[in-house]
């Protein structure tokens, strides 16, 4: 059924295009020039020497002017408009490749011999043949960027000629920079005499416009080390590259949007005059994949056919040789999971064509990885998508060169252990080269319309991280789309092979590619579609626990981390942490190279193993006050939401005693420290320890507890009282029965009573970093037992000191107590000697016990 398309206008970036041909145009147009302002005959404007170019527009250069010929076919057509860089100034932050914008354009015939050129974005729709559409079209009004006078009309071709020269070279921020980006650059105005047109090509469905843009910029910023060598000389010239793409007459068959699946996804309003309700219509992002017509039989029986027109990425001719064979992998890796969607060889990684004219990097109707010679350590995979269906129509991947020196850093630090070739400063390209392989995938993924599954890796058991045998069938992670880098858990009496230390393409990849791009009868309408594709999710991860999605992050559900592996991130981080430990004496030896004498490598890959350390501890303290949150319909069994097992909160807290409250001397090796930091601040151990204590005292957290130990008051919930008690147990221990302190502990005790000053008065907290975070709590703070909490803690702690400090004898350490007794008393001010209140802080076995280091 027919629907009526409305659009609100958004003023962003967006681009025009035109063509520089080659060849002589020739058309037999009747008309007379006509009044002053009136179209000219097309061949006195058009005439013998202009050099034309065919294609979805008609573009004629005469002279230094450009025009575009717009056939009356393509008036009032959807066009997507693509802005991209192609070179930028060197130290900028944007690179040849990357994307400015993106916009949805009409061209219309305008009342007064003029065409309008306006831009809009979907919000709402309604059935033509419903009375709510006149409603739906008369809110709407998308407006009129530009008006061009005709020049000329084309009887012949039924075709109108427009004059876009000035439009396109021009200050037009929609085909260029916006007011932000602007900012970035500090750019200021458009020098028109050292802009121009560079190139213009026109294709069949695309029309790719090339220019150079040079703006004055300001020189006088205050963070002139910041900026490009070219912005402080008061000028950038930049090179742009404008796309119109023709989007499809008929779009492609949307696929609703389901939480329980991984996918990238537009939505709109959707009115009709049956509703009592507006009705948001939600859809994915896929490729418009379709069987042959020759194959549709084959299609029918269940057989693998090829598609009509396959998805195909070609390496940028700028990327390293050596690289281009494990890019083109990690493209055509995804071929097992497109199987399993009813299509082989449905998507092809390859080189890019030399020679050929016709070819360019920037030309939309092609996905191309690019490579980016950039000190950056990133790579990302966008996709240009039709946003009236979630048709992907092209994808440029970016890869920053410095990309290579964040993967040595992962597979050192994680898998040094257990493979030798991480033991050094220079990888082997065949290593290199997997790494390399394993991230294009995983970019590829998103452009394919996939998100990420940060929950994918928490289903896989521990123990079976260190069995060969399951990993070499399954991969320690479920998803390539997680954030699951390398095997950290494995140890070196394991004997993992080392292609099973690296994620790939896994069973929830190929079911998502399944759930996103199986076909099914044309007969079924999309409502039947979507709830066929619901039982599908439930069937599917009922019966295998490994196709959940377990998003990108949700509500402090400690299943759904980055960086993190396995079911149990306390048994997971202490095979991680073991395995850090037996680097650690290696460093210096593996960081050496020939022609380098100094320690820069040292000090780059100690701080990367703390950094890992750091996730190990983080990943243990989200389980906390944690909430799994499993999204259902109302027709599955079970909740959506679910506090995290008390137990297992506990248990989490002794591995915080064991692994970070007490001093892990382990990493304070004085063979390192002595060679790359001064003696003059804080370890980095003690700023984790710091951090975590922050976080184990934050208002979110506890509020959270809070909140839980309410609703699931019959289930025994780990409350907040209990876990505050349990904290300061582990911090202070028995006072009544022995207290002793050394350098590390004092920092812990202090950090301890700066945290909790700050939960009960945020205006106490110390510290930028501390008060910043205590007067976000502030809020989640409010009307809760949380601030009483805290100042029972303190009234107790207080208690606790006063008791302790006569029969201490060491200096520090009456130091110390007398320290933090004022603190604690400038707030809540001062108690009796001998509190008859007091009570002592809970002592639970629990939290005593637990190995050390």
């Amino acid at each position: 059924m027919k629907h009526l398309f409305t659009y609100l206008g958004i003023l962003i970036m967006v681009c025009s295009c035109s063509t520089l041909g080659i060849g002589n145009k020739s058309n037999k147009n009747l008309k007379d020039d006509g009044l002053a302002g009136s179209p000219k005959a097309y061949d006195r404007l058009i005439t013998e020497t202009a050099a034309t170019q065919k294609g979805l527009f008609d573009v004629h250069r005469v002279g230094d002017k450009y025009y575009f010929e717009i056939p009356d076919s393509l008036l009032n057509r959807e066009m997507l408009v693509v802005t991209r860089f192609i070179k930028t100034p060197s130290g900028a932050k944007n690179y040849g490749g990357e994307k400015i914008s993106e916009n949805t354009v009409t061209f219309e015939k305008g009342p007064s011999n003029n065409i309008f050129l306006r831009i809009s974005t979907l919000v709402s729709t309604a059935n033509e043949n419903d009375a709510v559409s006149k409603a739906v079209k008369n809110s709407n009004v998308t407006p009129i960027l530009e008006a061009f006078d005709i020049k000329a009309t084309n009887d012949v071709a039924s075709s109108q000629v427009i004059d876009v020269t000035n439009f396109i070279n021009g200050e037009n921020p929609l085909l260029a920079l916006g007011s932000d980006q602007k900012d970035d650059y500090k750019l200021t105005s458009l020098e028109k005499d050292k802009s121009y047109i560079k190139e213009i090509n026109t294709f069949p469905m695309n029309t790719e416009i090339k220019t150079v843009k040079t703006y004055k910029a300001k020189s006088g910023s205050d963070k002139r080390k910041e900026l490009p060598a070219a912005i402080l000389a008061g000028v950038v010239t930049l090179e742009i590259n404008n796309s119109f793409i023709l989007l499809p007459k008929n779009p492609m068959r949307k696929r609703l949007y389901d939480e329980r699946v991984g996918y990238f996804a537009s939505s709109y309003l959707e009115y009709g005059d049956q509703q009592q309700k507006v009705d948001r219509n939600t859809y994915i992002h896929r490729w418009r994949l379709e069987p042959k017509a020759e194959d549709s039989l084959a299609w029918q029986r269940g057989e693998l056919v090829e598609p009509k027109n396959p998805i195909v990425y070609y390496i940028d001719p700028a990327t390293p040789r050596k690289w281009r064979s494990y890019l083109i992998q990690g493209i055509n890796d995804w071929q097992v999971a497109f199987e399993q969607a009813g299509f082989k060889n449905a998507i092809i990684g390859k080189e890019w064509p030399h020679n050929n004219p016709n070819m360019s990097l920037e030309d939309s109707r092609f996905s191309v990885l690019r490579y980016f010679a950039s000190p950056s350590k990133n790579a990302y995979g966008p996709n240009i998508v039709d946003p009236r269906s979630g048709e992907i129509l092209e994808s440029h991947i970016g890869w920053y060169h410095n990309l290579m020196s964040l993967l040595h850093s992962w597979y050192m630090v994680q898998a040094g252990a257990v493979d030798e070739r991480a033991q050094h400063m220079e990888f082997e390209d065949e290593l290199m080269g997997e790494l390399i392989r394993f991230v294009a995938s995983h970019e590829v993924g998103h452009t394919l319309g996939l998100r990420h599954n940060m929950g994918a890796s928490s289903a896989t058991p521990v123990e079976n991280l260190r069995n060969a045998e399951w990993l070499k069938k399954n991969g320690h992670t479920s998803s390539i789309m997680d954030y699951a880098r390398f095997n950290y858990v494995a140890q070196p009496e394991d004997s993992i092979p080392t292609e099973d230390l690296m994620p790939r393409i896994g069973d929830y990849d190929k079911w998502a590619i399944q759930w996103g791009y199986s076909k099914f009868p044309k007969q079924m309408d999309i409502s039947e579609e979507k709830e066929l594709l619901s039982q599908m999710v439930v069937d599917s991860v009922s019966n295998n626990p490994r196709l959940w999605f377990g998003g990108e992050g949700r509500d402090f559900d400690p299943r759904s981390q980055t960086e993190d592996l396995g079911d149990d991130a306390m048994e997971a981080s202490m095979y991680g942490i073991l395995n850090l430990q037996r680097i650690a004496p290696y460093l210096r030896k593996w960081t050496k190279e020939k022609n380098s004498d100094d320690y820069a490598n040292l000090d780059q890959v100690y701080k990367d193993l703390v950094d890992q350390y750091k996730d190990y501890i983080f990943h243990v303290a989200q389980n906390i006050g944690g909430i799994y949150v499993t999204p259902k319909t109302m027709g599955e069994e079970g909740e959506i939401y679910l506090p995290v097992d008390k137990m297992k909160q506990k248990q989490a807290l002794v591995f915080l005693n064991d692994y970070i409250f007490k001093e892990p001397r382990w990493l304070l090796r004085k063979d390192i420290l002595n060679a790359i930091q001064s003696p003059q601040s804080k370890e980095a151990v003690t700023k984790t320890m710091e951090s975590v204590m922050l976080n184990l005292l934050g208002g979110s957290r506890l509020s959270r507890m809070t909140f839980i130990a309410e609703r699931y008051e019959d289930e025994d919930p780990y409350t907040p009282e209990a876990y505050m008690d349990d904290l300061a147990q582990v911090v202070w221990g028995d006072m009544n029965v022995f207290y002793q302190t050394n350098a590390y502990r004092r920092k812990l005790q202090k950090s301890y009573v700066s945290n909790l000053i700050a939960l009960y008065k945020p205006d106490e907290a110390v510290g930028l970093v501390g008060g910043i975070l205590a007067k976000l709590s502030e809020g989640y703070t409010v009307n809760t037992d949380v601030r009483s909490l805290a100042l029972d803690n303190l009234l107790t702690l207080q208690g606790k000191i006063k008791r302790t400090l006569p029969v201490m004898t060491d200096r520090l350490t009456i130091a110390h107590l007398n320290y933090l007794k004022r603190e604690i008393a400038s707030v809540v001010g001062e108690t009796k000697d001998v509190d008859p209140l007091f009570i002592p802080f809970r002592r639970d076995v629990s939290i005593q016990e637990g190995g050390g280091q």
